[in-house]
């Protein structure tokens, strides 16, 4: 029998993000799009490359180290909306991340998915986004559930600093 373990702690996390650019003349929009759109540098924003339709930023709360997302510069919330160049585009960058990843932090694995739709866990269903997690036998610990706690061993600038590195290496 499996044991379920309530994580409801989670929508308050949530909720409780900061909205680093609430108040801009970009409100209504997804963060994403924020972020695009800020005049911020690369390094201010995380974002680790940057195509000609898509991106890939890290995750400002990431899972584990390297967890980084691909996304159309274009706004939109579901697979059907991509143009067929802003799919190739979005896919390929998806393989290229992994590689990225597996060459740079040699992880045992890669969860790659998305989160279509608020019920399905999108915190932000807006803006289509691939996420790209590098996972390592027993990485799921205790701390999680015992001290409602992540240990993330490395600063995001860092984090940032070593995947653009491999991006232009690989």
């Amino acid at each position: 029998m499996i044991d379920a373990l309530w994580t409801g702690w989670r929508s308050q996390y949530l909720s409780s993000l900061p909205k680093p650019f609430e108040g801009s003349h970009l409100e209504g929009r997804s963060v994403f799009t924020q972020i695009l759109e800020s005049g911020l540098t690369d390094d201010e924003t995380f974002i680790v490359h940057r195509g000609e339709l898509v991106f890939a930023i890290l995750n400002a709360y990431p899972y584990a180290v390297g967890h980084l997302m691909v996304l159309p510069k274009r706004e939109i919330a579901s697979l059907a909306e991509l143009t067929p160049a802003e799919s190739l585009e979005l896919w390929s960058t998806v393989s290229h991340a992994s590689e990225v990843l597996k060459s740079e932090y040699k992880p045992h694995g890669l969860n790659v998915g998305l989160n279509l739709g608020p019920a399905a866990g999108g915190s932000v269903s807006e803006h289509l986004h691939v996420h790209i997690v590098p996972r390592w036998r027993g990485d799921a610990n205790f701390m999680t559930t015992v001290a409602n706690a992540k240990t993330i061993s490395e600063p995001l600038i860092e984090t940032a600093a070593r995947i653009r590195h491999a991006w232009t290496t690989s």
